[in-house]
Parts: structure tokens; sequence; C-alpha cells
């Protein structure tokens, strides 16, 4: 426990950083780690709606699109979603912003959305065979 009062305390009494450094930290809150303006938000309530998305994003800027992903068997949301602004800068606001926040009383977390990645083609029907069986291709014991 002293051990950390002793870091704490000279962290507090050292001398101001110099402007040097200062500004490349400026600098660096500046540039932004966002490639698009599309944003993956996780942590979303089973009863959030397109709408509520779209409400809460708002005020960080220009919205295009705030889409709540859900099953389609269901209907019912899926628990992330996506949300694209006009911009980068505001892409990046929204993230600041949002970030580890309340919507419908859960928890929400904003990272950079990834584009999506190719699926393997589908895989060709087994063929069946003059019986009108298909065979069974597990190997080992299936109980």
């Amino acid at each position: 426990m002293a051990f950390f009062s002793r870091i704490r305390h000279a962290l507090y009494q050292s001398p101001a950083p110099s402007s040097a450094f200062q500004s490349q930290f400026a600098l660096g809150r500046f540039y932004s780690t966002l490639t698009s303006p599309k944003l993956f938000v996780s942590g979303l309530s089973r009863q959030t709606t397109d709408e509520k998305l779209k409400e809460a994003f708002a005020p960080f800027g220009k919205l295009l699109e705030a889409k709540v992903i859900t099953d389609r068997m269901s209907g019912r949301s899926k628990g992330f979603g996506f949300v694209s602004y006009e911009t980068i800068e505001e892409a990046e606001k929204a993230k600041e912003g949002m970030n580890a926040k309340f919507l419908d009383g859960w928890v929400i977390f904003v990272d950079p959305a990834r584009p999506r990645e190719q699926r393997p083609p589908p895989q060709p029907e087994p063929q069946q065979s003059e019986t009108g069986f298909r065979t069974n291709k597990t190997v080992g014991w299936c109980g």
C-alpha cells in the first residue's frame, strides 16, 4: 500500500511535462483510429429497436443508418447492431461518447466495424443411395 502511495506522490510532485510532449499527446488525440464511418454496437438489449438506436446516436452527427440485427426466425434482436455516419470524425465522436454507456438498461460497447468476411461456398448435397437413405460419414461412436 505504501508503495502505491509513493508512486502516486511521485507522479503528482513531478515537474510539468514538456510542451513538446503535451503537443504530441494533443495531436495524437485528433488522429482517428477509425478507417470507415461505420460502427459496431454490441451489448444491446433485446428490446432495442432501430429507432431507439438512431435516437441514441443522433446527437453525435448525421446518421446514414442505424440497424439492429435481428434473428430471421423469431424477429428478436441478436444483441448487436451497426451505425453509419457521414464522416469518420462524427463516428469517432460517437464512439467516444457512447462506449460503455447505458442504453435501454444495458451497457453497450462501440467499436469500429470490420469488413464482412468471405464465407466458404456451400457444400453440395450428399448423393442418395438407391434405397433412398443417406450414408452417415461420422467416424467413431456417437451415442
